[in-house]
């Protein structure tokens, strides 16, 4: 699996910090509701990572039913600039309950320039339930969700016409974090992909530094077709869909 990610010295050669787009700008989990079907249906989407500009590598995001009501969401991505380099990925094992996202376990691998890191997250419902992270930390589960699988309540939410969310979620350094999404705007997007319509969302932290935007299209079941992080003003990377298939 994929470890954690480091700001990388000068700016001028600063990677695209597209495992970070994915694993730690949009690392959020919504609050199930029952009122609208989840949309589960497998695919891969392939994105083409970008700094600057530059093409600098590759994402993907795989969904995929395991059988009884089980699923597992993959996501990989391979970046390099210049002589630094990324690779990442994260894996998500959940169940679907009455129509209610169940987060089972949860693994991140990360290796490249800068340090490595791997984590595992097990979520239990037993008793009074319990997250366990394999670097000794637990948590009393209060519903909250991993890293990545929030992209299907929030599918869900979109679709109903919601504007305002907030997330509860466990992200990738094992780190109990609170984030909201606002919708902001309708757009068109020329993506590698082709032209789609996208419901674009601003994610909304504590801190200033970070503005990440992210678009869902409502053809794809209001699949993500693109992410962009900017730190301070400056563009971390932008991620854009290249390919999509249903599985």
């Amino acid at each position: 699996m994929s470890k954690n990610f480091q700001n990388l010295v000068m700016q001028t050669t600063k990677p695209f910090a597209v495992g970070a787009l994915l694993a730690i700008s949009l690392s959020c989990e919504a609050q199930a509701d029952t009122s609208a079907q989840l949309p589960l249906q497998p695919y891969k989407a392939t994105y083409t990572a970008y700094k600057w500009g530059d093409d600098v590598g590759e994402a993907n995001i795989e969904l995929t039913e395991l059988g009884n009501q089980q699923y597992s969401m993959i996501y990989t991505s391979k970046v390099s600039k210049f002589f630094l380099s990324d690779e990442r990925s994260e894996h998500s094992i959940f169940f679907v309950d009455d129509n209610t996202v169940v987060p089972s376990e949860y693994y991140y691998n990360r290796s490249g320039t800068g340090p490595d890191k791997e984590l595992k997250v097990t979520f239990s419902q037993q008793g009074e339930g319990k997250i366990s992270v394999d670097n000794g930390d637990t948590f009393k589960w209060n519903g909250e969700f991993d890293n990545q699988i929030y992209r299907i309540d929030l599918a869900k939410q979109l679709a109903k016409g919601e504007t305002s969310l907030d997330y509860d979620f466990v992200n990738y350094r094992g780190q109990l974090r609170h984030y909201g999404v606002q919708v902001i705007d309708e757009e068109v997007l020329s993506l590698p992909y082709g032209k789609i319509e996208a419901v674009k969302v601003k994610l909304i932290r504590d801190s200033k530094k970070r503005e990440t935007f992210a678009w869902f299209a409502p053809s794809l079941n209001y699949t993500l077709v693109r992410l962009q992080q900017f730190k301070e003003g400056d563009e971390q990377g932008d991620i854009k869909l290249k390919s999509f298939q249903i599985q």
